[in-house]
């Protein structure tokens, strides 16, 4: 019987024990210790930029604290790309704001900066100035950065650059989570590295850091006693998770080559199947780890994807369609939104294949004898 192929399944290095093993070790199994520090340190050599990195739970306690450390408080309008995973726009909600959803552009399928100034120029409107904006950089594709940079410069609103699926990435030679005022990386079981669960927060100053770690660790004051004058969270990553990361970083590099080695692997597939796409970079200017390769049906085209997804299904190789946008959920319902249809005939049209690095020769081989027969 065959295997389950996975969409995007973790793939150790073989290095992440002995950072496990050193933890155990000397006890430090706790949200604070030596791999922590080590997996910041790594995360800021690799990133460049002078940045300073927290390392966290989770990339959706990244964003909350992004939108907590840029003051965002009830009420306030706060931008977000509608075409993501919830968790880009559930933290604005736990913050008791209002999202602006905005649609993608047909290029990086990354916002609008049309549908972005669109929404500036209503939260004006209404007297309320968006406090943010957050830019996903979808699948590893790196957003329109210079037009976004240039909106966000001439209205003054910070940019949270959410690049959970994005590590590796580029944009004109620089790496994906140092563009934003805050940046975002998830290291979720399904990233391209992974610390179990966890992702960071990438910041610009060293006091804002300091600030990110107080808040995260319950925000307790200095006394002998527990002592709290802020609302805190508990949102730092513990040093076994940590270690996990310290070993996956040793093969970061290697892990984008096999990404996108399996994005040419497809490449070579569509290519005999023109009704067919695989959303691949505008230009040179874009480098994309191509975290999920995702095939789309092109304009005019009259079929569809589901059948495809359920072909794969019969054979336990595992696809989906890509995100359903945010202003199309009932969870969001009413919320305002900027654009066109471009997210949402995305969402019916496109299809995200199996990406992992760790895709053996005979697992392509079974993926490419489905696409190939469900094709014809």
């Amino acid at each position: 019987m065959n295997k389950k192929i996975w969409l995007s399944s973790p793939h150790m290095g073989g290095s992440e024990m002995k950072y496990i093993e050193e933890a155990f070790a000397e006890n430090w199994i706790a949200p604070m210790g030596p791999n922590v520090n080590g997996l910041e340190e790594d995360l800021q050599n690799y990133l460049g930029e002078n940045v300073h990195v927290a390392a966290l739970s989770s990339g959706t306690a990244a964003l909350h604290l992004a939108l907590v450390l840029l003051g965002i408080e009830a009420g306030d309008f706060v931008i977000c790309q509608s075409l993501t995973f919830s968790a880009s726009a559930n933290p604005i909600i736990y913050m008791g704001a209002e999202p602006l959803f905005v649609d993608s552009e047909k290029d990086t399928w990354n916002l609008c900066p049309t549908a972005v100034e669109d929404a500036v120029k209503f939260g004006i409107s209404k007297g309320k100035k968006p406090k943010a904006i957050i830019a996903v950089s979808l699948y590893g594709m790196p957003f329109k950065v210079a037009e976004i940079t240039e909106i966000s410069q001439r209205y003054g609103i910070p940019i949270i650059e959410d690049s959970a699926e994005a590590l590796g990435s580029t944009y004109k030679g620089q790496k994906c989570g140092t563009f934003g005022d805050i940046s975002v990386l998830s290291f979720n079981g399904n990233k391209i590295i992974t610390t179990s669960g966890g992702g960071v927060l990438i910041l610009k100053n060293k006091d804002v850091k300091h600030r990110a770690v107080f808040l995260s660790t319950q925000a307790k004051d200095d006394a002998p006693h527990y002592e709290h004058t802020t609302i805190g969270y508990n949102y730092r990553m513990s040093n076994v998770s940590a270690g996990i990361g310290r070993g996956q970083m040793e093969v970061l590099e290697e892990r984008i080559r096999q990404r996108r080695a399996n994005h040419e692997f497809y490449r070579e597939i569509f290519n005999d199947y023109p009704e067919f796409g695989l959303h691949s970079e505008l230009s040179s200017d874009y480098f994309s780890n191509y975290w999920l390769s995702v095939a789309y049906l092109q304009p005019g085209v009259d079929r569809s994807t589901e059948r495809l997804r359920q072909r794969f299904e019969e054979e336990d190789i595992e696809t989906r369609p890509i995100w359903k946008p945010m202003h199309l959920q009932p969870v969001f319902k009413g919320k305002t939104y900027f654009g066109n249809d471009v997210a949402e005939n995305l969402f019916g049209r496109g299809i995200c294949l199996p990406s992992g690095s760790n895709l053996s020769d005979s697992d392509k081989n079974r993926i490419a004898d489905v696409l190939r027969k469900a094709l014809r």
